[in-house]
């Protein structure tokens, strides 16, 4: 059996948020690679339109969109403006997320609202309207989302985004109770350490003491992370849904306390 046939993509029309770079664009090009349709939204419109012309030139099929997803009518604007126009969508993906860093202490509300807003409240409303979509249509899907190992673990200087990935987490699980009757599946990628556009290699000193903590030694590609986006999108995962996968180098499986052993230097 081929790739695309035991992941089932072929011809299912995906949104991807934040599809313009990273993560977002390595998702949706392995998608149009495995025969899907891909709905773009960056809210710069020339990353979007770059990927999605270099797609189409690969022979995939994708179009580019650009609307803010923290303006709360343009982002339900723009989700019923893809289907008018790409035609019903099958799934969603989202790797959009921010962290502001501030001292607990010292933190506004402005701060705190701003972290939930980009990380959790858009997801409420974007995973919301296309479940919609599918349950006016009794079509089944797939929702899929960028969380982060914050949300697992403390996030000191960083709480804000921590509790946003936290209830990102604990709101899919939500969804995915509520929608599983209607053969919509939620599914959560909690993602460690990444090199991206934004977040890119600090030098060999400064990755050796970033990574000090990960038992790989090393940062994902936004390619690794894209794959498990992917899994949860296609029918691999289908009996998988409200779920939380860390895709973080074992960072979360990692003990704090020496034992004594030697682990190997990369």
């Amino acid at each position: 059996m081929t790739a695309r046939l035991l992941l089932g993509l072929e011809g299912k029309r995906i949104l991807v948020l934040g599809g313009g770079q990273g993560m977002g664009e390595a998702t949706a090009r392995l998608v149009a690679s495995l025969g899907g349709a891909v709905a773009l939204v960056d809210r710069e419109a020339e990353r979007a339109e770059r990927v999605a012309a270099e797609i189409a030139k690969s022979g995939g099929a994708a179009l580019p969109y650009s609307f803010d997803v923290l303006d709360d009518d343009a982002l339900v604007a723009g989700i019923r403006q893809v289907e008018r126009e790409c035609g019903p969508l099958d799934g969603m993906v989202s790797v959009i997320g921010m962290a502001a860093w501030s001292p607990l202490i010292d933190m506004d509300m402005a701060t705190w609202d701003l972290d939930h807003g980009r990380n959790l409240r858009y997801f409420f409303l974007a995973a919301r309207e296309v479940a919609r979509c599918l349950l006016d249509r009794g079509a089944a899907g797939s929702i899929a989302c960028v969380s982060s190992v914050d949300g697992l673990r403390s996030a000191p200087l960083h709480a804000a985004y921590g509790a946003a990935k936290a209830g990102l987490i604990n709101l899919a699980k939500s969804m995915a109770e509520e929608w599983s009757p209607h053969g919509i599946r939620v599914n959560i990628v909690a993602a460690g350490a990444v090199v991206t556009p934004r977040v890119p290699h600090t030098g060999a000193e400064g990755e050796a003491r970033m990574m000090a903590r990960v038992p790989m030694r090393r940062r994902a590609s936004v390619d690794e992370i894209a794959s498990a986006l992917v899994f949860f999108l296609s029918d691999m995962s289908s009996y998988v849904t409200g779920e939380t996968l860390a895709v973080d180098g074992g960072y979360t499986a990692a003990t704090l306390f020496d034992l004594g052993r030697k682990v190997p230097d990369a």
